[in-house]
C-alpha cells in the first residue's frame, strides 16, 4: 500500500460498517482521527440504507456507498437468486461501490457479510483490503473477515468499541491515535420552546429496559426541576410505553414524539437539553451529538460501549451494570452531568 499518511500524501480509502446504528456511531471518530493524519485522505463509506443519512452528516465523508443486505437477506436466498429486482440491485451496489479504485479498504465490522463487501470492493494497483485479526470481548467476529484480507491487525481484545476502531485504522496507515474521540456528526437543532430531556426508553432487546415505574419517578423529578419531556419512539411497542408513560406524568410535561426518519429524530434529539436512555442506538447517537448523557445498564458492559471519563465525556455517565439501576442513582448522575 501506498504511504497515505505525511507531506503530501494523498489516496482514496474506504470504510466498511455496515450496521447497526450504535456500531455505525460508534466508528464515526475514525473519520476525524484520519483527516487529522492525512489531510488529503478521500475517505467513502460502505453502510446500510437506513443508516446512510447519518453517514452523510459526519464531517469529512465523500461517498456513501448504499448497501442493503439486510433487505435482501430477509427477501431469502432463492428469491433473491430469481428475483430480477433483487439481481438488479445488487449489480447497481457493485457497479457503485467499483467506480473508485482504492488504496485501502478497511473492515471495521469483522462479519462475513462486510468481509464479503470488502472483497467486492475495487483496489488501486498498490491497494489494501485491511481487517481485525481476531476478536474483542463482546462483539462478534467471524473469520472470512481475515481470510480475505491483505493485512490483518490484531487488537487487544479488552477494548472500548470506539477504541477499537480508532486502533485498527491507526495501526492500518501508521499514526497515533490522538486524544479523545471526535463524532463529527452536523445536526440542525430544530427550535424548542423549553428546556426539554428526551427519554429514550426503547431499545431492541427487553432485558435492557428499564421498569416503567422507573421512568415515572425520574421523569417527575425532572418536570419539579422545571424540564420538560420527550418520549422518542421507533415502533408499535414503543408507541405504546410512550403513551403510558406521557399519561402517567401528564400531556402538559411529556410529549410523545411520533415516529421519524433518522435526520428528523437526529435534529430533535440535538434540540434537547440532555437525554437519560437506556443502551441503545439512540442513546449513542446522543454520545455522538455531545449532550448531557446518562446511558443506563442492566448488565456490566458499560466499559465496552458507554460514555467514559477517559473519552473526555464528564458531561455524559454510565449508570448499573451489576442490576437493574436505581431511580436514585440515575438522578445522581443526571446532577453530575447537569453541573459538569
Amino acid at each position: 500500500m501506498k504511504p497515505l499518511v505525511g507531506p503530501g500524501a494523498e489516496g482514496r480509502l474506504l470504510i466498511v460498517k455496515l450496521s447497526s446504528l450504535g456500531d455505525v456511531i460508534h466508528a464515526m471518530p475514525v473519520v476525524h482521527d484520519l483527516h487529522a493524519a492525512a489531510p488529503c485522505l478521500h475517505i467513502d463509506w460502505v453502510v446500510e440504507p437506513g443508516f446512510a443519512p447519518l453517514v452523510r452528516r459526519v464531517a469529512g465523508i465523500g461517498r456513501v456507498v448504499e448497501c442493503a443486505q439486510r433487505r435482501w437477506r430477509r427477501q431469502g436466498w432463492l428469491r433473491g437468486a430469481f428475483d430480477a429486482g433483487v439481481r438488479a440491485e445488487k449489480r447497481a451496489f457493485r457497479d457503485t461501490l467499483r467506480a473508485e479504485a482504492y488504496d485501502a479498504v478497511i473492515d471495521l465490522q469483522g462479519l462475513t457479510k462486510s468481509a464479503l463487501v470488502a472483497r467486492q470492493a475495487r483496489l488501486a494497483p498498490s491497494g489494501e483490503r485491511i481487517a481485525m485479526a481476531n476478536r474483542t470481548e463482546g462483539s462478534g467476529y467471524e473469520p472470512p473477515t481475515r481470510w480475505v484480507a491483505d493485512r490483518a491487525i490484531a487488537i487487544e481484545p479488552h477494548i472500548h468499541v470506539v477504541d477499537r476502531s480508532r486502533e485498527v485504522c491507526a495501526r492500518a496507515l501508521g499514526y497515533a491515535v490522538q486524544g479523545p474521540p471526535v463524532f463529527g456528526l452536523r445536526a440542525r437543532p430544530v427550535a424548542v420552546a423549553r428546556r426539554t430531556v428526551a427519554l429514550v426508553h426503547g431499545t431492541s432487546r427487553d432485558d435492557k429496559l428499564w421498569p416503567e415505574a422507573h421512568w415515572v419517578a425520574l421523569g417527575q423529578r425532572l418536570v419539579d426541576s422545571g424540564f420538560a419531556l420527550a418520549l422518542p419512539q421507533g415502533s408499535a411497542e414503543e408507541a405504546r410505553r410512550a403513551e403510558r408513560l406521557a399519561a402517567a406524568l401528564g400531556p402538559a410535561n411529556a410529549t410523545c414524539w411520533p415516529a421519524m426518519s433518522l435526520d428528523a429524530l437526529t435534529d430533535h434529539l440535538a434540540a434537547c437539553a440532555g437525554v437519560v436512555g437506556v443502551d441503545s442506538g439512540l442513546s449513542h447517537l446522543a454520545v455522538a451529538l455531545d449532550l448531557p448523557h446518562v446511558q443506563l445498564y442492566n448488565f456490566p458492559t458499560a466499559w465496552r460501549t458507554g460514555p467514559l471519563p477517559e473519552h473526555g465525556h464528564a458531561h455524559q455517565r454510565s449508570v448499573g451494570g451489576a442490576s437493574v439501576p436505581t431511580v436514585d442513582s440515575v438522578w445522581a448522575a443526571w446532577q453530575a452531568v447537569v453541573q459538569a
